[in-house]
Order: C-alpha cells, then structure tokens, then sequence
C-alpha cells in the first residue's frame, strides 16, 4: 500500500529579537495574507488539550489580539520571544491546518519559525495543494516575517533529498531564498523562479505536485539542489538548528 505523504509549508530565520507587539504585527499581516489565499484560513482557534474546549476559543486574529496572547506566560519563550499555535477548527483530516509561529527568539541553536500544516486527504488536498493557493501561501509568509529561508515539501519528499533535515539545506516542491543568500542560476525546465516582491525569490520545481514515490521527481529535486549547492546557497539557516 502506498504510503501517505504529509505536506506543509514553513518559513525560518535566524535570530531577531521583537518585541510582542512587533511580532504581533507581523502575525497579523501573515493571517490576513493567509486569509486570501483559501476561505478554510478565514477562522482560527486557539489550540488546547481537547477538541471541545479548542472549539470555544475562537479569536479574530488582529495586532491587538496576538500583542494579549504573546504577553501570556505561556506563550513566551524565556526572556525574550514568543510561541503559539493556532488551527483552523476543522476536525476533519481533509480540510482546515495548524498553524506554529516562533517569532522575536534570540537563540542562537535554533531558528524563529512560521510552520503551517496542509491538508491531509481529499479535498482539501486537492483544492490547497495546488502552486496558485501555496505560492500565495508562500508569499504571505515571506511578506509578513521575513525569512531567511522557506520551503513547501512533503516529509517524505524532505527526507529522500536531506539525511538530515537541517533547515536552509534542502529543495521542496517550492524553495524560498531570501536576498540575502545570492543570486539564483538559471536552472532546466519546468523549475522555474518568481519574485517575491523585494525579498527574495521562489523556487518552484514543477507545476505538478511532487512526490517521493516519482523517481522523475526526486531525479529532478536532487539535480537542482546540487547545482544550488555548488552556488553556496542551501546552508542551515542557523547552526546546529534541528530539523524541519
């Protein structure tokens, strides 16, 4: 029986300390981008231990309501940084997401992140996985945090290109380079690039869905990731950082 492949896309970055009502901000340019991009992300629930109490938190994701939450003793991380997750309320698999931001971190070991789960099954796999929906996914993660780094990939796919799964290392169905990290070269059909206004650049590597079970596929994803290692630009986004 062929295995299920789990998708999700996510942006990283180095260290930036913000403060909450900076990050909050940013969480809130991210949601309202994301809300444009499928109508299951036009509601969102806190997270909690059960389903039924999850269900009752309900909240408008605008500045004010994110600077509250990442003012909670729970929602902190330490000192300095924030932590919180966020779903769609959908039970079922096929539908709706999670959301996992970790933004304003100064640790040096592991990066800030925005991780957003796609869905599992039909249809919602077949309406979200799709490049218009996920690049502008993409691109409204990327406006809103502004990362170093960012990826939509299966974990199957991940691990058949990466043995280790370090952030910033490896390709996905589509790869996000910030400026920072250099130039993009010209690379064989169908990978193709777009801007991502004056951030950076998408990578996207076919207009159809990748898969691990292709061997077309993952052909595809390693010759285009060794020619953008010999460039220098798939290195971790921070050292030592754990995998995606």
């Amino acid at each position: 029986m062929q295995v299920r492949e789990t998708y999700y896309a996510a942006v990283y970055w180095g260290c930036r300390v913000e403060s909450a009502d900076a990050c909050a901000r940013r969480a809130e340019t991210f949601f309202h981008l994301l809300s444009q991009c499928d109508s299951d992300y036009s509601r969102w629930f806190e997270q909690a231990d059960s389903l039924k109490r999850a269900l009752q938190l309900q909240f408008e994701p605008t500045a004010d309501t994110f600077a509250g939450l990442f003012k909670k003793r729970s929602n902190r991380l330490g000192k300095v940084g924030f932590i919180f997750g966020a779903w769609t309320g959908h039970a079922e698999n096929e539908r709706g997401g999670m959301v996992r931001v970790i933004c304003g971190s100064d640790a040096l070991g592991a990066p800030n992140s925005c991780f957003l789960q796609l869905p599992l099954e039909a249809p919602g796999t077949e309406r979200v996985l799709t490049v218009p929906v996920l690049t502008g996914v993409m691109r409204a993660m990327v406006l809103a945090w502004e990362p170093d780094w960012g990826v939509v990939t299966s974990d199957n796919f991940r691990d058949s290109l990466s043995e280790e799964g370090d952030v910033g290392t490896f390709l996905g169905w589509m790869t996000y380079f910030s400026r920072s990290r250099g130039e993009i070269p010209a690379l064989p059909a169908p990978v193709r690039t777009e801007a991502v206004e004056d951030q950076g650049t998408l990578l996207l590597l076919s207009p159809k869905r990748l898969t691990a079970s292709d061997p077309e596929h993952l052909t595809l994803g390693r010759r285009a990731q060794d020619a953008l290692l010999a460039r220098g630009l798939l290195n971790p986004v921070v050292s030592g950082n754990p995998s995606s």
